[in-house]
């Protein structure tokens, strides 16, 4: 296992990062970045770098274990992350996605928590399908479909959320269809969403949340980063989410004011 201070892409898989040395604080919370080389193009790996800082802030240890192609899936993981790629990452990452498969329907099934953006939010669904035809199977966990067009849906977004307004910003080319009975995320108030036509932006299931808001989203969001981590303090520990107090106020006046700006 390498100790580091921060996240370092390229490591190899199952090396993690603790934030401090032993077994200080609340309890440790294993956090397992999926494919941060191939899936990670929009700055998605700062909803990592923003989870690690948080968890440590409210008084749990943070364990970060990146997650590559054709290495073992760690043992712990208490929040799964993932982010967006192209179309050419998405078919590198296939197989192996495959290959670990059970393992996050699983982990989906008994709560654990995951936020998977963009182009790992698309395979986290039934099937997309690329702009030039070719079909990739999903994992299902979440009920929704995509298919690649040549245009793309690109803009700031400002979400009506379970976690109140969620700001960010989206760049996709494919446009997602939720099932019967599959919940959204997010409604639009403004941007395109899934597919700038139903008013749906991503989708929930339990604790998965798929969405295609970049940003990254969840240092402008807090109270959405936090509602991950106190589901991940609760599968890890087995207690109630303990938060400490954290001062947001700087996060919590600039997405006012990007909503602000947004919805005048």
């Amino acid at each position: 296992m390498t100790q580091l201070d921060v996240p370092i892409l390229g490591e190899p898989a199952g090396s993690a990062l603790p934030a401090d040395a032993g077994h200080e604080g609340k309890g440790e919370i294993h956090l397992v970045h999926l494919y941060p080389r191939e899936m990670s193009i929009y700055g998605d790996l700062g909803n990592t770098r923003c989870l690690a800082a948080r968890i440590r802030r409210h008084g749990y240890v943070p364990v970060v274990h990146q997650h590559h192609p054709g290495q073992p899936f760690p043992e712990q993981a208490h929040l799964v992350v993932g982010g967006g790629g192209q179309d050419s990452g998405q078919s590198t990452v296939e197989d192996d996605l495959a290959r670990i498969a059970d393992r996050l329907r699983g982990l989906a099934a008994d709560g654990t928590p995951m936020l998977m953006i963009c182009g790992m939010y698309q395979l986290f669904g039934n099937t997309f399908v690329t702009v030039d035809g070719r079909s990739l199977p999903g994992l299902g966990i979440l009920d929704v479909t995509t298919r690649g067009n040549a245009q793309r849906m690109i803009g700031p977004v400002v979400l009506a959320t379970d976690h109140g307004d969620v700001v960010g910003y989206e760049n996709h080319s494919g446009s997602t269809v939720l099932g019967a009975g599959q919940a959204p995320f997010g409604r639009v108030r403004h941007g395109m969403g899934n597919n700038g036509t139903d008013g749906t932006e991503g989708a929930v299931a339990g604790h998965v949340i798929g969405s295609y808001l970049h940003g990254p989203v969840l240092p402008a969001n807090p109270r959405l980063a936090d509602a991950l981590i106190g589901w991940a303090a609760e599968q890890a520990t087995g207690r109630d989410f303990e938060p400490g107090q954290l001062d947001d106020e700087v996060a919590r006046q600039a997405q006012t004011r990007q909503v602000q700006r947004l919805l005048r």
